[in-house]
């Protein structure tokens, strides 16, 4: 009888994980971001804490749209001599395909990205502001307990020359 319970209690389990996985759902996550932007005179690379919003709505197990706002801290470099700083951010959209398996999902996910980026040289009193909308992609992994997931993700943002961030983050989803 005790093995018959045990056996429910898994499978009710397992059940309760799978259903979380449809709805609407709220997260954040962080991680290194990396921007890198070579010009003529100049070769910026530096990393630094980045920190992600993120919402979303899975419509069925293999489909939703999420969307984030992202923000890239303030990578510094010292290029020719120079202090150069960075601040980006950017607000994003994606659709995203998703792989269950069981409580595991694996994704991959594409969309659009609206950022802003600030480049200064505090030496020579120089700013220069940047913005656009480009591509951005994605993909990544969650663990599901229930309607708590824990996720680790790389994304590519297509602006500069090459703009990455790869995080570790929570979700919430809401039935």
């Amino acid at each position: 009888m005790s093995r018959f319970l045990l056996v429910f209690a898994l499978a009710t389990l397992t059940s309760a994980a799978q259903a979380a996985d449809k709805g609407f759902y709220l997260g954040a996550s962080l991680g290194e971001a990396n921007v890198e932007d070579v010009t003529d005179n100049l070769h910026f690379d530096a990393n630094d804490l980045g920190l992600k919003a993120f919402a979303g709505f899975r419509f069925m197990d293999h489909f939703g749209l999420e969307a984030s706002y992202v923000d890239f801290g303030s990578p510094s470099d010292v290029v020719n001599g120079f202090d150069v700083a960075n601040d980006a951010h950017a607000l994003d959209a994606f659709a995203v395909g998703f792989l269950p398996l069981t409580t595991f999902d694996l994704f991959g996910k594409v969309g659009l990205v609206s950022w802003d980026s600030k480049f200064d040289i505090s030496d020579l009193d120089f700013s220069q502001d940047h913005d656009g909308t480009d591509l951005a992609y994605g993909v990544g992994a969650q663990f599901r307990l229930g309607s708590f997931a824990i996720r680790g993700e790389y994304e590519v943002f297509d602006f500069a020359d090459n703009v990455n961030m790869l995080s570790v983050g929570v979700s919430w989803t809401f039935f």
